[in-house]
């Protein structure tokens, strides 16, 4: 739990009364079935309780998030001058082939989302993976805030705290209208296209981004990737020409399934629309990000503020390889060093999603580490420290009863242009999992909150 926050959270549960909790529950549950918001199937948010920031951790966030995106930043400009930098991304040869594209764009992952913990034991705020390609969620917790601001059970302790919330669909927009103008020098209003699949669990906040976009009079559409045609120099849905991809499908999805030649794919290439995240995203999507920020060959890339962030905010990673590395200031062998320690690291593809291929050393035994390990060698991926997941007690209605139990809380803001952090989506669960693709968790609204007193 962020410190200063017990009294907070105490105040809340002392005000939601059983009577209190059933009649949120109800108004909540219709609210949200009203907006559409589901993950998939599944209601987004299963809690009456917000996740609440104070002032000095929000800002902590917003401080931390920006140095770490410096340090990102100067990684990917190392690996597009460096090939060895390059080689410890472990990119594909149709992700270099995708590289080489001159996309105008001011940076290479103008929208970005961390994954965070504030450490229960205290060591601080550690960011565990750099979602630099698709970051999702910033309708979800706005909407989810608005929903959160009338709900029932927060009148009472909207009485006794100030309660501000944090969106992040407005730097959304403002950064797609920055890429757009920068990569085509013009100022009029783009169509907007927002492109995944049909079948995926996030289409209700496509729909959601989609009706605040037309909102401000912008003109948007929802498509799958194999409803477009590209002809004439034009990416077309459904008829509708679309200026600016607002990019919700994974780029090595797109490939494999439809290939290098795809519409969607030419016409970015061809700069006849404007992608956001364009296709150099990858490298700093891929989980050995953290690993190039956290090796200690890489030191001399990065400034003196650089290093120290890293320090204090990157759980220390490695890719999976023979090697010796440096761990705890002393030199090991790196995978009879993991071999030995499971309990203390966790296994991550270098490239998916969801927690998928996600194995963690404390709950599997021997046997089965071993053999993750080996798949790892074999598979891009990454080991990283075990970080000491926080918790915190929410209130629930279950089975007609007000119940209140501790949850695992991850922190996850929204960076900008890699310079600044503008909102944070927040994810609970009971199971050291923290995410909501695997089934494992609920998404709630932020707050920053300040006692009127």
């Amino acid at each position: 739990m962020t410190s200063g926050l017990g009294d907070a959270i105490g105040s809340y549960h002392d005000g939601l009364t059983p009577e209190l909790a059933e009649e949120s529950e109800a108004w909540l549950s219709a609210r949200l079935a009203d907006r559409e918001m589901l993950f998939g199937t599944r209601p987004l948010c299963t809690v009456l309780r917000p996740r609440f920031l104070t002032r000095d951790a929000y800002q902590q966030i917003q401080r931390a998030g920006a140095a770490i995106g410096r340090a990102f930043t100067r990684a990917h400009e190392a690996a597009m001058a460096r090939p060895e930098v390059l080689a410890q991304f472990r990119l594909n040869d149709w992700e270099h082939t995708l590289l080489a594209d001159d996309d105008g764009l001011p940076v290479p992952s103008p929208l970005g989302r961390y994954d965070a913990f504030f450490m229960a034991d205290g060591a601080g705020l550690k960011f565990t993976e750099n979602n630099a390609e698709t970051p999702a969620g910033s309708a979800y917790g706005d909407v989810l805030s608005e929903l959160f601001l009338a709900l029932p059970g927060l009148k009472p302790f909207r009485q006794q705290y100030d309660v501000r919330t944090l969106p992040s669909r407005p730097s959304v927009l403002q950064t797609l209208l920055e890429c757009y103008h920068s990569a085509t020098g013009r100022r009029e209003l783009p169509t907007i296209g927002i492109i995944d699949w049909h079948e995926v669990p996030t289409q209700s906040e496509f729909q959601a981004f989609k009706a605040w976009f037309e909102a401000l009079g912008f003109r948007c559409v929802i498509a799958d990737p194999r409803e477009v045609e590209y002809t004439g120099g034009t990416l077309r849905a459904g008829g509708t020409v679309i200026d600016l991809i607002y990019k919700r499908v994974l780029i090595h999805e797109l490939v494999r399934r439809e290939g290098m030649e795809h519409p969607m794919v030419r016409a970015v290439r061809e700069r006849a629309v404007v992608m956001v995240n364009p296709f150099r995203c990858k490298v700093l999507h891929k989980k050995a990000s953290l690993a190039v920020l956290s090796d200690e060959r890489n030191a001399a890339l990065f400034d003196a503020p650089m290093r120290a962030a890293i320090v204090d905010h990157i759980p220390w990673t490695r890719v999976v390889e023979p090697r010796t590395t440096m761990w705890q200031g002393r030199e090991v062998d790196l995978l009879d060093h993991v071999a030995r320690h499971r309990a203390q690291y966790v296994l991550k593809p270098n490239d998916d999603y969801g927690g998928t291929g996600i194995v963690l050393g404390w709950e599997v035994d021997d046997a089965a580490w071993a053999m993750a390990l080996k798949a790892a060698v074999e598979a891009p991926s990454v080991v990283q420290e075990r970080i000491h997941q926080p918790s915190e007690a929410f209130a629930a209605w279950m089975d007609g009863e007000l119940v209140v139990s501790d949850r695992i809380v991850d922190t996850a803001p929204y960076v900008f242009g890699g310079t600044y952090v503008d909102g944070c989506l927040s994810r609970i669960s009971t199971a050291a999992l923290v995410n909501v693709t695997a089934g494992g968790g609920s998404t709630i609204p932020t707050f920053v909150v300040e006692s009127r007193q």
